[in-house]
């Protein structure tokens, strides 16, 4: 006996939306990525961030006294967490030596801004960014959750911490 399956338009339609099994959705869908000075977009050695998560870094230096010109936030992966690597985010003072240094948001106004428009700047040393080069930090802000997310093409593998992954 055939079995016969009546699907709506609508149904339809969110079938036809929805990725193909195997296929990964577009995790940058609808965020307004920015690049750093000097930067090409989506190079596979950049890292970009999102407005949201410039908007972030501006207010928490702001609170935390981290003058914009000298400091920044340092980016970067230590070992360790449920998948075998973790993400560290933290304000330094200055970058070190052999520092990688992204410099973002000249002239982007966002709301609430303390810094006036000011630039901030990324910090990276040279271990971490092999595991962060091509990837986007975003600021995420839902009922459920409130952090920076780190939109890596490097993971092959996370854990529900968000925090944690494999390479």
């Amino acid at each position: 006996m055939a079995m016969v399956t009546i699907q709506t338009q609508a149904e339809l339609e969110a079938a036809r939306n929805q990725p193909a099994s195997g296929e990964k959705k577009d995790a940058l869908a609808g965020l307004r990525l920015l690049t750093a000075e000097g930067q090409e977009p989506r190079a596979k050695a950049a890292i970009e961030i999102t407005e949201k998560a410039l908007k972030r870094i501006r207010i928490a230096m702001s609170k935390e006294g981290v003058s914009p010109e000298q400091g920044g936030l340092r980016v970067g992966i230590q070992g360790g967490g449920c998948s075998g690597l973790s993400y560290s985010i933290r304000f330094d003072s200055q970058p070190r030596e052999r520092d990688r240094v992204y410099v973002f948001g000249a002239g982007v106004e966002t709301a609430g801004d303390p810094t006036n428009g000011a630039p901030i700047r990324l910090f990276v040393d040279p271990k971490s960014f092999l595991y962060l080069a091509g990837m986007v930090l975003d600021f995420e802000e839902t009922l459920m959750r409130q952090g920076f997310n780190f939109i890596n093409p490097n993971s092959s593998k996370s854990c529900g911490c968000g925090s944690s992954f494999s390479a």
